[in-house]
């Protein structure tokens, strides 16, 4: 099995939700996470005077798919999540050791 990890725009997070289950992904984990890149964080503008706010806000995808599936999800995000732009993000895949159903105690692919 491989995790896929995205990270990704915030606003392009819709749609590349509804391509994933396009081609059957429907469990997945996000959040929203801040970091640091090439691209220049956002300002904010207070009472009129502008701030830099010092991160990027960005969501960030946890797929956990079978060995086969890894790069057809990899291809998919690209596709919906790109914008050509710098600050895209960026897409990590890793073996998993080890998946479990708490529910049931189903382990590995069973328990996808």
């Amino acid at each position: 099995m491989k995790k896929v990890e995205a990270i990704i725009r915030t606003i392009k997070y819709e749609d590349v939700v509804e391509a994933l289950e396009g081609i059957g992904i429907r469990f997945f984990s996000y959040s929203e996470v801040k970091g640091h890149g090439m691209e220049k964080s956002d300002e904010i503008k207070y009472r009129g005077v502008v701030y830099d706010a010092g991160y990027l806000p960005r969501t960030k995808l946890s797929i956990v798919v079978k060995d086969a599936d890894a790069e057809k999800v990899a291809k998919t995000i690209i596709e919906n999540a790109q914008t050509g732009k710098i600050g895209d993000g960026k897409i990590i895949v890793t073996d998993v050791e080890q998946f479990l159903r708490i529910r049931t105690g189903e382990s590995s692919e069973d328990a996808l």
